[in-house]
């Protein structure tokens, strides 16, 4: 039994290869075994390993495996096989030890199936009349795979293909899902995928969901005035992938089982009085609904409580025609030190006001030409009542009241006549009559002494008028040090208040009351807001649309013609290869693309497939390109939300593209019937022009949409101020640069600033380096302060269990004990 075990194995799997360097789902599964069995488990395996003079394992070994069972997460298994293959331990071994220890079970995990599920359906939220794709995808040592896919115990029929395709779904498409795969009597299953279909109906400003699968909010709750032993009901939706979890709150405090879109309480009583909001949470990202009131009275219109109701309830309600945001985040400056913070400021941003319902172009590292015609677009996208928010995170300098943004081609020094002026940008706001301009600018603010310039800008006098400066006056915007990707000063704080339904300065307050708690910049960075607000404008204001209903669609129209990401494609080749590409959008200028190998013939040993030969105006280091893993590639936003077992490739800079993208799908497989040498195949592919590439920000600049020099006597700088700074003109002191001062900018991740990076670091790993401190104008002397990151990637990824986890633990008996296989 021993030495025909053996040659099973070695037909299977090399037995030569390290037991660390086992696929995480076979790893999975082994580790689930050997925790579970109490008598041929994980600590007999390690017993048998000590016995072997080749790999022991000391007591102490053993001790740390034993207390990751204290761990929430924590395996005794994956522990001591990791210390198996420190040790130089590989399948061939392991297999032994499993053979002697008699854990059949273990011992069929890894081998290596002959029909294995690669890709599995996923979850996922929809709004009614969206077209949902479920995918599974598997591979078999023999050729012949048939997919069946199943609602519940249902057959579905015409659903025999890898992709379920369901269009214009509808509430009644909502449940379970499952596929089954056959390849001759082999049998596999997939994973339960359930889909919820949110019926939106016509809730004003509802929106499909991002490319990205992100989270965002469709059904708010609405307040509920009831009476004693009425129903209360409650409903929320979300739509995303993975589904999103749901847990509800009663002024502030969590409700026990209460884990669902929907709150019911069959009879209701006065305890039940209070503030209702959902926490929503998928992925890594985490959002709340709007606040409301639930009154419960013996008789309606009695008590405080039901007074206080009818008081909020009269209160007027504010709306926008439309939201729309442009979110600039400049990093790679060519003439001054770069920055970090500003893509993981603007990507978080992005999530955050897209469930408000805003419309966001999100860009990362634009020439001057390039921000005036972004800015030019952004203004196309305004018209009356809408709201307008413009973010930016850079370098940045103000001078007599104004402030300016600096591009990446700025020269050094750079001056007014190079930068885009943020009180011109208002100025062109105002004609369009908009409902609310809100400026966050996350800069420094400190005097350019090589700008000589007085200009000045005449604004009207109105209201709605709002702007967050990250610092205040003449002072400067901090990073923050750490090993992983991390926030800014201003956005690590803004981001937890920005869902509030609160007024948008009593927001940006408590930003300010929050960053003056933080030890590591207080007395060097204190947000200041400049406020011209006459009415209780909201970020979660909704949308009303007014009557212009064809300027409405134009705008809509225009601002997705920069959100277009090209369809998934398939590519078959003539040695059998079958090629899924996908495409996937970090940011408006950012595209990833990803290729998988769906299928390859049985004599084919070797096979991949890399994208290559773009366009010289996108600049691609062909080093980055082609990765096994999305942040070897610098893909650390989506990484968490991207299909693995793929090959990765990240184009930035798409405004720079002045044609169609055209590239080639190169494929790579080897025959060993033939020979070991490779053999090539290529494909052009041709995905037009996506994203921001649309709107050809590469032209010069169309028209004079951001003046560079102010020309007239007025600055909204003056208007009213939340902060104890008052603008003054710089005195004779601070016309030089004394030692320890530095020119303009946000401060960059340099000797001594705050910064999310070392040089040369990567996601969740990066090292300490040495930064010399002789950088030039653009340094500066400051303490260096190093904090915990709690950035994207400072942690692994969370598997967010789907809404209803027991209904499909009794789904699964009852469907497979109803199938006829």
């Amino acid at each position: 039994m021993y030495s025909f075990f053996k040659a099973d194995m070695s037909e299977s799997m090399d037995r030569s290869v390290k037991v660390n360097l086992l696929k995480e789902p076979v790893l999975r599964r082994l580790c689930d075994v050997l925790d579970k069995s109490h008598v041929n488990g994980w600590r007999k395996l390690g017993d048998v390993v000590r016995s072997d003079r080749r790999f022991q394992i000391s007591s102490d070994e053993m001790e740390l495996c034993s207390l990751k069972v204290l761990e929430p997460e924590g395996s005794s298994s994956r522990m001591l096989i990791r210390i198996m293959g420190e040790k130089g331990c590989t399948l061939g071994h392991l297999h032994d030890y499993l053979q002697t220890i008699g854990n059949e079970d273990a011992i069929l995990c890894v081998k290596q199936p002959s029909l294995e599920v690669l890709i599995q359906p996923q979850s996922a939220s929809v709004p009614s009349g969206h077209t949902l794709r479920l995918s599974c995808y598997a591979v078999a040592k023999t050729p012949g795979i048939q997919y069946q896919w199943f609602k519940s115990k249902e057959e579905l029929p015409n659903s025999c293909s890898p992709d379920l395709v369901l269009s214009g779904v509808c509430v009644q498409h909502s449940g379970f899902y499952i596929c089954r795969v056959n390849c001759g009597e082999t049998v596999e299953f997939s994973k339960w995928a359930q889909v919820d279909v949110l019926d939106t109906g016509t809730t004003p400003g509802v929106t499909r969901p991002s490319a990205e699968g992100r989270p965002k909010v469709l059904i708010q709750p609405q307040p509920r005035m009831l009476m004693v032993g009425d129903v209360l009901q409650l409903e929320c939706g979300a739509v995303g992938r993975p589904i999103p979890r749901y847990q509800w709150h009663r002024d502030g405090v969590p409700l026990h089982n209460a884990s669902k879109r929907k709150l019911m309480i069959s009879h209701a009583t006065q305890e039940h009085h209070g503030r209702y909001r959902c926490e929503i949470s998928s992925n890594n990202e985490r959002m709340w609904t709007n606040e409301v009131d639930v009154v419960i009275d013996d008789f309606y219109g009695l008590g405080v409580g039901a007074n206080d109701f009818f008081l909020n309830s009269t209160t007027e309600q504010l709306y926008t025609t439309d939201k729309v945001a442009l979110l600039i985040g400049n990093l790679s400056y060519m003439n001054h030190p770069q920055l970090k913070a500003p893509m993981v400021d603007v990507y978080e941003l992005t999530n955050l006001l897209r469930q408000l319902n805003f419309k966001v172009v999100s860009l990362l590292d634009l020439t001057e030409s390039e921000m005036r015609n972004a800015v030019d677009e952004f203004l196309l996208l305004l018209h009356k009542g809408v709201y307008g928010l413009l973010y930016y995170a850079g370098h940045g300098y103000e001078n007599y009241g104004n402030s300016f943004m600096v591009p990446i081609d700025a020269p050094n020094p750079y001056r007014s006549a190079n930068c885009l002026c943020v009180q011109s940008i208002l100025q062109l706001m105002q004609e369009k009559q908009t409902g609310l301009n809100v400026f966050l600018l996350d800069m420094c603010r400190k005097r350019n002494i090589h700008d000589d310039s007085t200009p000045n800008v005449v604004l009207r006098v109105t209201a709605n008028i709002v702007f967050g400066y990250a610092t205040c006056q003449d002072a400067e915007a901090f990073e923050i040090s750490s090993t992983g990707f991390t926030n800014g000063v201003f956005v690590k704080f803004l981001k937890k208040r920005l869902l509030d339904n609160e007024k948008i300065t009593v927001v940006l307050d408590k930003v300010a009351e929050d960053m003056g708690q933080f030890d590591a910049t207080k007395g060097k960075q204190a947000l200041e807001i400049r406020s011209s607000l006459s009415e209780r404008r909201a970020l979660t204001d909704p949308i009303l649309p007014g009557n212009c209903a064809d300027v409405t669609l134009s705008h809509n129209r225009q601002w997705a013609k920069a959100h277009e990401l090209p369809e998934s494609m398939c590519l078959d080749f003539d040695c059998g290869v079958q090629i899924k590409l996908g495409f996937a959008a970090e940011f408006s200028n950012v595209l990833v693309i990803y290729t998988h190998i769906v299928k390859k013939p049985e004599d084919m040993s070797f096979c991949q497939a890399h994208v290559t030969d773009f366009s010289q105006d996108l600049d691609v280091d062909p080093k980055e390109m082609n990765r096994e893993t999305p942040e070897e590639t610098g893909i650390y936003m989506l990484s968490h939300s991207l299909p693995q077992h793929c090959l990765y490739t990240r184009i930035s800079c798409l405004q720079k593209l002045k044609e169609e993208l055209v590239f080639t799908v190169c494929l790579q497989g080897t025959f060993p019937a033939l020979s070991e040498d490779p053999v090539h195949w290529t494909r052009s592919v041709d995905i037009g022009k996506p994203l921001i590439a649309r709107l050809d920000l590469h032209q010069a600049v169309r028209r004079n949409c951001c003046l560079q020099t102010c020309l007239m006597p007025h600055s909204p700088s003056v208007s009213p101020s939340h902060s104890p700074c008052v603008n003054r003109r710089p005195g004779p002191q601070q016309q030089l640069l004394r030692p320890g001062d530095h020119s303009p900018g946000r401060l960059s991740p340099h000797s001594h600033c705050l910064s999310p990076y070392q040089e040369g670091g990567a996601a969740g790993g990066c090292v300490d380096s040495f930064y010399d401190g002789s950088s030039g104008d653009e340094c500066c002397h400051r303490h260096v302060e190093r904090l915990p990151s709690s950035g994207p990637g400072s942690s692994g990824r969370i598997s967010i269990p789907i809404e209803t986890t027991d209904d499909i633990d009794e789904l699964q008996t009852v469907f497979i004990s109803s199938l006829q296989l």
